[in-house]
C-alpha cells in the first residue's frame, strides 16, 4: 500500500532533489501557534513535517528540545492534543504532506496501542518515529502500525554495523532516518565525507530513502548533505527559532510562524540547489 511518504519521495526522485524534512515540537509554545507552524512549514519549502509528541524525559533530545517539550507540557499539550494538530492541519486543506509523529513509546503506551493507531490513522498521520522502541520489540508497536498502514521509521547510527543494521532495517518502512553522529539532537554536524559514506553503506542493504539529520542548521549545511542524502532533517534550528521570538515573560516578541518559515525557505533554498549544483 502506497502511503503520503511513498509518493512524496517517489515524486521528488523524478524531480532529482532530496527532501526538507522539518522537526518541530507540537504545542509549543502553545497550540495556536503551533497549528500556525505547522501550516507555514509546507508553503515555506518542507516536504515531510515530523511532528514531535512532548514527552517529560526526552533522552535523546538536547536542550533546545528539551525545553521545547517542557514549554509544550506546561501549556497543556497532551497526545491527544497532538493529534488533533494533525487534524486540524489536514482539516486545513493539505492533504498530500506527509506527516511523521516523533516522540518517546511512553506516551503513547499510556494511550493504548489499538487506540492510539485508529486516532493516528483518522487523524492523517503517516509515519512514526518512536526512539525508545528498538527491533527486539516491534510486537509492541512496530508490527501494528505496519498492519494499521502507518509507516514505522527506523534510526540507524554510526555505530550500527553490517551485522546489526539488517535487523534495523527489517521491519523499516517510509524512510531510513540516518543519525549523523553519536550522542544528542542539536550537536554539532558530523564529517559530511563520513555521512555520505554511512548513506552509501546503509543504501547497499535497502531501496528505502535515507534522510539525514542531528546537527543540520544552515542552508549551506542542506545543501552539501542533500548531495548525498535522500532527504535533510533539521530540527533544533527550528525550535531555536521559535524559543529566540519568545519573550522573558513569555511573550511573543515576533510572529513565530513567519519566523520558522523565514528559516525553512532558506533551508529549502539550500536543499533544492544541492542535486542542482551537482547536475551542473
Amino acid at each position: 500500500m502506497s502511503t503520503r511518504i511513498d509518493r512524496r519521495f517517489e515524486k521528488l526522485k523524478a524531480e532529482g532533489r532530496p527532501a526538507l524534512v522539518t522537526y518541530f515540537m507540537g504545542g509549543d509554545p502553545d497550540y495556536d501557534t503551533s497549528l500556525a507552524i505547522m501550516k507555514a512549514l509546507p508553503k515555506a519549502g518542507s516536504d515531510v513535517i515530523e511532528l514531535g509528541m512532548p514527552f517529560s524525559d526526552p533522552m535523546a533530545d538536547g536542550p533546545a528540545i528539551q525545553a521545547a517539550g517542557l514549554r509544550a507540557l506546561k501549556g497543556g499539550q497532551t497526545l491527544k492534543k497532538t493529534l488533533q494538530m494533525a487534524r486540524d492541519f489536514r482539516a486545513a486543506g493539505d492533504n498530500d504532506t506527509p506527516v511523521v509523529l516523533m516522540g518517546y513509546y511512553n506516551p503513547i503506551y499510556i494511550y493504548g496501542v489499538d487506540r492510539f493507531l485508529a486516532d493516528a490513522m483518522e487523524a492523517g498521520i503517516d509515519g512514526l518515529i518512536v526512539v525508545d522502541l528498538p527491533p527486539e520489540m516491534d510486537e509492541e508497536l512496530c508490527i501494528p502500525a505496519l498492519k494499521a498502514g502507518v509507516n514505522f521509521i527506523r534510526l540507524a547510527t554510526p555505530t550500527t554495523d553490517d551485522h546489526r543494521l539488517p535487523k534495523v532495517l527489517q521491519n523499516t518502512s517510509g524512510f531510513v532516518y540516518y543519525v549523523s553522529m553519536t550522542g544528542i539532537t542539536g550537536s554539532a554536524l558530523a564529517d559530511t565525507d563520513k555521512v555520505a559514506a554511512a548513506v552509501t553503506r546503509i543504501k547497499d542493504h535497502t531501496d528505502l530513502p535515507v534522510c539525514v539529520g542531528f546537527g543540520v542548521k544552515t542552508a549551506e549545511q542542506a545543501r552539501v548533505i542533500g548531495a548525498s542524502a535522500d532527504g535533510v532533517v533539521v530540527g533544533t534550528a527550528i525550535v531555536n527559532a521559535i524559543a529566540n521570538v519568545i519573550g522573558p515573560k513569555g511573550e511573543m516578541t515576533a510572529n513565530t510562524a513567519e519566523a520558522v518559515a523565514t528559516l525553512v525557505n532558506g533551508l529549502s533554498q539550500g536543499v533544492r540547489s544541492s542535486r542542482l549544483a551537482v547536475a551542473r
